[in-house]
C-alpha cells in the first residue's frame, strides 16, 4: 500500500500583508514556523518509524522551510521541485491582492478554462500550472515508496490531487479542492486493486490541537 501525505505551507508573509503569492518568494511567518513543526509533528505520529519515506517540496521558500520541519524528523532530505509552485500570477507576484483584483478577469462560466487569460501579464493559465504539476507528479510516483510526503501550496494541491485520481489534465478545467494552509491530505492506493482514494482532503487538526492553527 502506498501513502502520499500532500502538505499546503502554513501561513506565510504574504498572507499577512495582502499581497500576491504565486511565485513571490515570501517566508513563513512565526506563526506559520510554529505550526510548520505541528505539520512535522503530526506526519512522524502518522507514519511508522521504519517506513521508507521520500519526501518532495517546492523550492519557494514557504514550502522549503516547512519541509526542512518535516526532514528534520525524518532523517531525509527533501527533493525541491520548482513544478510543485503555486500558479504564477506574473506582475501581480508580491504587489497589493487589490492591484490583481482590479485587474483579474475570472473564467467563464462555459467555454474555454485552462487557457484563459486572466488579465495580467506573465500569469500563467490554469492549464499551464496543471500540466508541470502533473509532470512533477509523474516522476514522483515513478518513484515506488511506501510514504510520500509532498510539501506544495493550496492553489496547486488541486492538480496534485487531480493527477493522482488519474483525471486527464484537460478535464481539469472546473476542478478546484480546497484546503486551508497548513492542513494534510491524504491519499492512497491499495495493492489489491490498485484503486486510489483520497482519504482526507485539509486535515487540520494537529493545528487545532496545538494552538498553531
Amino acid at each position: 500500500m502506498r501513502t502520499l501525505h500532500v502538505v499546503t505551507h502554513p501561513e506565510a508573509a504574504h498572507h499577512v500583508e495582502r499581497v500576491v503569492g504565486g511565485w513571490h518568494d515570501s517566508p513563513l511567518t512565526a506563526h506559520g514556523l510554529r505550526a510548520a513543526a505541528s505539520i512535522a509533528r503530526a506526519l512522524r505520529a502518522r507514519i511508522p518509524a521504519e517506513a521508507d519515506v521520500a519526501l518532495f517540496s517546492s523550492d519557494l521558500r514557504r514550502t522549503r522551510r516547512t519541509a526542512e520541519e518535516v526532514a528534520e524528523l525524518f532523517g531525509v532530505r527533501p527533493v525541491l521541485d520548482p513544478r510543485l509552485r503555486e500558479k504564477s500570477y506574473g506582475e501581480a507576484g508580491g504587489r497589493p491582492q487589490e492591484w490583481l483584483d482590479r485587474r483579474f478577469v475570472p473564467p467563464p462560466a462555459v467555454g474555454e478554462r485552462l487557457e484563459h487569460d486572466e488579465g495580467v501579464p506573465g500569469a500563467e493559465t490554469k492549464g499551464a500550472c496543471a500540466r508541470r504539476v502533473y509532470a512533477a507528479m509523474d516522476d514522483i510516483l515513478r518513484h515506488r515508496r511506501e510514504h510520500q510526503i509532498i510539501v506544495t501550496h493550496g492553489g496547486s494541491l488541486t492538480f496534485v490531487v487531480a493527477s493522482w485520481i488519474r483525471m486527464p489534465a484537460d478535464s481539469v478545467g472546473y476542478a478546484g479542492f480546497r484546503a486551508p494552509s497548513g492542513s494534510i491530505t491524504t491519499l492512497r492506493e491499495d495493492d489489491y486493486f490498485h484503486n486510489r482514494q483520497v482519504v482526507g482532503l485539509g486535515d487540520t487538526a494537529h493545528l487545532d490541537s496545538t494552538g498553531a492553527g
